[in-house]
């Protein structure tokens, strides 16, 4: 009788217990996995003990290691981020490990202990070819390209709300720009070679289209997705049990019916005609156009910017995504083995443009896990003008890193379209946790290059940042990536002006550039 009363009781507890799991809205694990799920949360809690005695330490696990994971969740649950006790880092002997050189004396800095501490672009999106609706985008850091239909539309809303509270943009993404894009975030919208969206029935592409989209939501710029570093020179196939009436609808397919994307644009056929492609949309929508791509062959970049030296057509933007893979599914051979990784490939795209006396013309976008200080401070000192976040915003709102992106079965209802699944994510609690994360990672940004001693991290340079390249003996990357004297550095005229923003208006960075 006892036993059937502790039986009886504990039944009722997990029932309790599992009621407030599906009810609650904090942790998407949990509603979707409820009781089982705290089995997860109880491991994390000891999981320093364990991996000190028979697991992994906190820097060996990929993509993302443990302590990348934890400082983006308690970044964005505004916790302590800080780590004690020192190091776990092999300082002296850890191949290409990166090291930023402070400074003793400083020039006039913005203040830094300022949680809303603006930090916007040091450049004009646009602006060098007078673009109609030019503009200074007001943050650094910006959502990067991940469409609905690889995530879910609660993922997308929270992230697009997230945005709009954080006061960054958010790309689209090629799967067309979606109702849950339209949650007051800025958008760039992303088209890619099945022009979804703006397309026409035999999948060309369609102007009219493209403009009814763009004067619908607040599109601030376009962006022509030429690869990705999931998947470079890679098409892909969207299965016709995936092609629900919602998604048909987005993209402009049919219900039910496989849809193929190819590998290339039709629209366009080489980098003369890309240009002419280019300055139409630009014309047609007075919107800032630039180009994504991952690195491989570079006779495409000269091309480009022999052309863009003529001084009559050009992009007003590249993102260079590395080719370490990202939120795509997509074969292993080409998410280890085809392109180059992002310091190589943006270098290399970078160096190009300055042999042509260029990098002050355009806006230098940068992706591939860069959503953490380190990482992101190299971009900038390599000459990124601006970053894009991904995974690291999937982080933020929840996602585990269970790498099931590719299964439609992911745990934390972020990457897949299972209602069940989906349901579990919260995206208004979620979107405040992406918010806090984007402000966060700008906050640091502005520590990393108030301890260089300059007012902004686009004025860190090439020579402010050493790498590892062996035991005990480090290069700086100017040194590593073949830099010239200023490449990797703002013209003075840009400098003088972005420091004079952070330092003496800081509100002038909400007013419309001109």
């Amino acid at each position: 009788m006892h036993a059937r009363r502790i039986g009886a009781a504990a039944a009722t507890a997990l029932a309790v217990l599992a009621v407030r799991d599906v009810i609650q809205k904090k942790h998407a694990l949990l509603r979707n996995f409820p009781v089982i799920g705290h089995a997860r949360y109880l491991l994390e809690t000891i999981g320093p003990e364990l991996r000190q005695y028979i697991v992994t330490s906190n820097e060996e696990e990929r993509p993302f290691s443990r302590d990348q994971r934890s400082w983006i969740y308690a970044s964005a649950k505004e916790e302590n981020n800080y780590f004690g006790f020192g190091t776990e880092v092999d300082v002296e002997h850890v191949q290409g490990h990166a090291y930023v050189k402070q400074r003793t004396f400083a020039g006039t800095l913005p203040d830094l202990h300022d949680p809303q501490a603006p930090l916007p672009s040091a450049k004009v999106l646009g602006g060098p070819r007078g673009r109609a609706k030019a503009f200074r985008p007001a943050s650094v850091v910006n959502i990067s390209a991940m469409s609905f239909g690889s995530l879910s539309g609660a993922a997308i809303t929270a992230l697009n709300k997230g945005a709009a509270l954080a006061g960054t943009m958010h790309n689209t993404g090629e799967g067309g720009l979606s109702p849950y894009h339209r949650n007051g975030g800025d958008l760039v919208l992303q088209i890619g070679t099945s022009y979804f969206g703006c397309r026409n029935e035999d999948g060309s592409f369609n102007l009219d289209k493209l403009k009814e989209v763009v004067a619908g939501a607040p599109v601030k710029a376009i962006e022509i997705k030429l690869s990705q570093g999931a998947k470079p020179g890679l098409g892909g196939m969207l299965p016709g049990a995936k092609v629900t009436p919602e998604i048909a609808g987005i993209r402009g397919i049919p219900v039910g019916k496989d849809c193929a994307s190819p590998s290339r644009h039709t629209a366009f056929h080489d980098v003369d005609s890309m240009l002419d492609f280019v300055e139409l949309l630009a014309t047609e929508t007075g919107l800032p156009v630039g180009v994504k791509s991952a690195v491989g062959e570079m006779d495409f970049w000269q091309e480009l910017a022999t052309l863009m030296a003529r001084g009559d057509r050009g992009v007003d933007f590249v993102t260079v995504d590395g080719g370490e893979g990202g939120t795509g599914a997509a074969p292993l051979i080409f998410t280890d083995s085809v392109s180059l990784p992002f310091r190589m490939g943006f270098s290399r795209v970078y160096s190009t443009f300055a042999e042509q006396g260029l990098t002050d013309e355009l806006t230098f976008i940068a992706s591939g896990k860069l959503g953490l200080p380190e990482n992101a401070a190299v971009a900038f000192a390599l000459g990124a003008d601006m970053i894009n976040v991904a995974r690291e915003a999937m982080l933020s709102i929840g996602c585990i890193q269970a790498q099931k992106c590719h299964t439609d079965t992911c745990p934390t209802g972020i990457a897949t379209q299972n209602p069940w699944l989906a349901r579990g994510l919260d995206p208004t609690s979620k979107a405040t946790r992406a918010a806090v994360y984007l402000r966060t990672l700008r906050k640091e940004l502005l520590k990393v290059s108030g301890a260089v001693g300059v007012a902004h991290p686009a004025l860190i340079t090439a020579d402010d940042i050493e790498i590892m390249n062996g035991d005990y003996e480090a290069r700086t990357l100017a040194s590593v990536y073949g830099y010239k004297d200023g490449w990797g550095e703002l013209g003075p005229h840009l400098a003088a002006e972005i420091t004079a923003l952070l330092t003496t208006e800081p509100t002038a960075v909400h007013k419309p550039a001109v």
